[in-house]
């Protein structure tokens, strides 16, 4: 009988892992507690007004998806398909632009799994409430309980298990000195959906990554004033143009920088209705049931080259943790590379050799002075190499860089002046030097 692998959860990491895990031939049960397939990508116009800062990521009203109803992709779709099943050149949902929105992203993954035999193997409405490991005496097998939709608990216990439940639903919410007996409203954009609610308010929006400044801009369409508070904005305080209700300030550490009056001239307070977080997601894994993993600080370990914990290789890995990549080509690449050693075409450093490596890492990251945060970023070639695949194309690369560079313009139209016919007079047209 073939080996049996349980995928925790059915987005674009557990499609494509499915995928690679069945071209191995190997068993693959994919556990999905939502009701489609699709992950992040599945829009859900459901906000948790009573927990807006959704602090409790179990309670009653609490909503898996992050997606706000504009939202469309902060990379081309050149980068956002797979192998042997490309974005470009294709619609899947009417929506042919450079940089689709969300709709046309799910429906390429729907028809993606689709073709590969994959959605016959995703379990809708199961939630994985539980994932131990039998020990080693027993072959390192692993229990998963999961809940059905109607209610009832059940056990399966598989040979291995891969954890692809993604990391875009957990905020992490900004410490800001004295924040609790501010009586202003606070949110985070896991909750953002539209625009409408911020008419005529003061709103400051704390974080400047991709999604807070498409958010920004477009709450300043209805809102009387936008600030944005940012710990990287020292090179560009002050107005924003063309925008002429939008701000950007330092950092923000002190609660007292917001006041219910408009201030005088003189003082470094704003006036603020509402503080939106947009400050990133959690790693977070509530169903595992074993020792020597921490997140800390979003730095989720030790894990060997960011996918299999030393302790618990090969049986245990986890599929889609690097930021500040090509997403779907890092999700796949994790995936071949998961696949192959679970079919014995590959092999792992044994466990004191992988420690070996992740304490390494960590030298090399205090030695250079970066956070824990910034633990899981790319690492595609290193993989490439590990499942004999070619290097990352340079075009690759060359594009990521624009289109990141372009993302901290603040100007709305960069993804719509990226589709003009000559590309480089859209590169020219948005400042952005040594564009592909």
């Amino acid at each position: 009988m073939p080996r049996t692998v349980a995928v925790v959860g059915a987005g674009a990491a557990g499609l494509v892992a499915a995928r690679e895990l069945l071209r191995e031939g190997l068993g693959v049960a994919v556990f999905e507690k939502s009701g489609r397939a699709g992950g992040t990508w599945a829009y859900d116009p459901r906000a948790d007004d009573a927990d807006p800062l959704s602090r409790d990521p179990a309670g009653p009203g609490a909503v898996h998806g992050s997606l706000y109803a504009s939202l469309r992709t902060n990379l081309p779709r050149e980068l956002m398909g797979f192998s042997g099943f490309p974005m470009a050149g294709r619609v899947f949902a009417g929506d042919a632009r450079a940089f689709p929105g969300h709709r046309e992203v799910l429906a390429f993954l729907d028809a993606f799994a689709e073709e590969h035999g994959v959605l016959e193997r995703v379990r809708l409405r199961a939630e994985v409430l539980r994932v131990r490991p039998l020990g080693r005496e027993q072959g390192e097998r692993w229990v998963v309980a999961w809940r059905g939709e109607d209610g009832e608990v059940a056990e399966e216990v598989f040979d291995a298990v891969v954890v692809c439940n993604g990391h875009w639903t957990v905020p992490q919410v900004a410490k800001i000195r004295g924040i609790d007996n501010w009586r202003g409203k606070q949110m985070h954009s896991h909750n953002y959906r539209v625009s409408e609610p911020f008419r005529d308010q003061n709103v400051v929006v704390v974080g400047m990554g991709v999604s807070g400044t498409d958010i920004a801009l477009e709450i300043s369409h209805v809102a009387k004033e936008v600030h944005v508070a940012s710990r990287y904005s020292e090179d560009r305080l002050g107005k924003i143009e063309p925008y002429k209700n939008v701000w950007i300030h330092r950092e923000v550490r002190n609660s007292e920088l917001f006041s219910s009056q408009t201030p005088s001239p003189s003082s470094s307070a704003v006036a603020a209705d509402i503080i939106l977080y947009c400050t990133g997601y959690q790693y977070h894994f509530p169903f595992l049931d074993l020792d020597g993993l921490t997140v800390d600080d979003n730095r989720v370990g030790p894990l060997y080259n960011h996918v299999f914990p030393p302790k618990y290789a090969p049986n245990l890995s986890f599929v889609g943790l690097p930021i500040k990549t090509i997403v779907f080509q890092s999700l796949e690449l994790e995936s071949k590379w998961v696949a192959a050693v679970l079919s014995g075409r590959a092999t792992l450093p044994g466990e004191e050799g992988m420690m070996a490596a992740v304490r390494e890492h960590y030298r090399q990251m205090e030695e250079a002075g970066r956070p824990k945060r910034h633990t899981h970023e790319e690492h595609l070639n290193w993989l490439a190499d590990q499942v004999g695949e070619p290097r990352l194309e340079a075009w690759r690369l060359e594009m990521l860089e624009k289109a990141a560079r372009c993302a901290l313009l603040l100007d709305e139209g960069y993804r719509d002046l990226w589709e003009q016919d000559d590309n480089s007079g859209a590169s020219a047209s948005l400042g952005v030097k040594g564009a592909p």
